[in-house]
Formats: structure tokens, C-alpha cells, sequence
């Protein structure tokens, strides 16, 4: 019975590009909420677990999701969307390896400064992105999208 209650819980696989992406973003917010209110080795822990997440999070939208969309919009802003979003990623991974760097005060800043970055690009996405890959890419071309999003971070797991 207690196997049967944690199967429920859990969460079922994104049926789409796009709540697969979300979903990733819930995941690290809340890893981020958690490493933001704690310290030393169980902080430590949680950046681990957080580089990990939005190391492959970062890869599969590079290497699947922005191009299509890139090659999917028309509107010269809808572009701009794509190039922001990749130097979005690029200043994530300058600010990642300092993280853990300093005295307990300093990565405490450090944590917030990466929260507060990935918090504005996930926020981005979600109100700006997303919703034009909603016009732009048919269900089934999100779906195949997801597949092939799923598989990638699978691989990269």
C-alpha cells in the first residue's frame, strides 16, 4: 500500500516541450529555496544537485528546444528571445563554479545572486518564450519536442 501512495506522488512525465521545461524550473527554484535556507555541508549538497540540474537543463534547451524555436519565429523580437535566453545561460555558467567560494556570508550571497539569475530567466521563458512556442509549434510538434527533450536529459543523467 505505502508503495502504491509514493507511486501516486509522483510526478507523471511531461507531455510537452514546454511543460517539461516548466517542470525543470520548478524543480531547481525549489532546490534553490532550499540551499538559500541552509548551510554548510547540506547546502553544499543541494549546489551540487543544482549545478547537475541546470547543467542538463541548460544543454537540452540549447541543443533542441532554441533552435527549433529560433528556426520556428519570424518576428526579428521573437529572435531576440532565443539570443537572450543562450546569454542568459552564459552569465549562469560564469556565476556557477564561485558559488561555493568564501565564508558562509559570502556563499550565502552568492546563492541569492544565482537564485535571483535563474529565477529572471526561468521567469523570462515562462511569460515570454513559452507562450510564442505555444503559437509558433503545433501539440504534436511540442510533443515530439518533449520526446525528444526527455531523451536528451535521460542520456545526459
Amino acid at each position: 500500500m505505502a508503495a502504491k501512495k509514493r507511486a501516486s506522488k509522483k510526478k507523471a512525465a511531461p507531455r510537452d516541450a514546454i511543460a517539461l521545461l516548466k517542470q525543470d524550473h520548478e524543480n531547481v527554484r525549489g532546490l534553490l529555496e532550499r540551499a538559500a535556507k541552509s548551510s554548510g555541508e547540506r547546502r553544499s549538497q543541494l549546489l551540487t544537485k543544482i549545478e547537475n540540474e541546470v547543467k542538463v537543463h541548460s544543454q537540452i534547451e540549447e541543443e533542441i528546444f532554441y533552435p527549433a524555436f529560433r528556426d520556428a519565429v519570424s518576428k526579428k523580437d521573437d529572435r531576440k528571445l532565443y539570443f537572450e535566453a543562450v546569454e542568459e545561460h552564459r552569465v549562469v555558467d560564469l556565476v556557477m563554479p564561485d558559488v561555493e567560494n568564501g565564508t558562509d556570508e559570502e556563499v550565502a550571497a552568492h546563492v541569492k545572486v544565482l537564485k535571483e539569475l535563474i529565477e529572471h530567466h526561468a521567469g523570462e521563458e515562462e511569460k515570454s518564450m513559452f507562450p510564442k512556442a505555444r503559437k509558433v509549434f503545433d501539440r504534436d510538434e511540442l510533443r515530439m519536442l518533449g520526446e525528444q527533450l526527455a531523451a536528451r536529459k535521460k542520456e545526459l543523467a
